[in-house]
């Protein structure tokens, strides 16, 4: 007879398999837009841009969010119990911490809905930001594959 516990784990590999592939998800939407975003250089502040920008924020704060709640709510509230997930959430978790607070900036100073007029800024706040997207997607792929891996 099965253990609770052993009843227990294979539902919690499948929550954990299914959070990821929603992070995957909302991340592949906001890449999709940074990318679209970008090929509209040089910015002009037409209505097409400003809706494009004002989805690119929506869907960065929507991963953003994401990563938070289906990662590291669930290390924080100390539900994960592997060592190996352990050590890399807290090797790459101050990393970020200080992207997200980046995220955070741009979309403050971008997300206007359609009022965003001083877009001189724009070319160069886009290149960080899409370099520290980078670098956030090779931390979080760390932990997902600790995350996906056989206990």
């Amino acid at each position: 007879m099965l253990s609770e516990n052993q009843l227990k784990t294979p539902e919690r590999r499948a929550r954990s398999h299914q959070e990821i592939h929603h992070l995957v998800e909302s991340r592949t939407d906001a890449l999709s837009l940074y990318s679209e975003l970008a090929a509209k250089q040089p910015f002009k502040p037409d209505h097409d841009l400003q809706v494009l920008l004002q989805s690119f924020c929506e869907s960065l704060v929507d991963y953003t969010a994401s990563a938070h709640f289906q990662l590291y709510r669930h290390i924080d509230e100390e539900r994960e119990r592997r060592t190996a997930v352990l050590q890399v959430a807290d090797e790459i978790y101050p990393f970020i911490a200080e992207i997200t607070q980046l995220i955070l900036d741009f979309n403050d100073k971008y997300d206007c809905e359609d009022h965003c007029m001083n877009l001189s800024e724009l070319a160069e706040d886009l290149s960080l930001l899409g370099e520290r997207l980078a670098d956030r997607i090779e931390l979080e792929d760390r932990l997902i594959k600790v995350l996906a891996a056989k206990r």
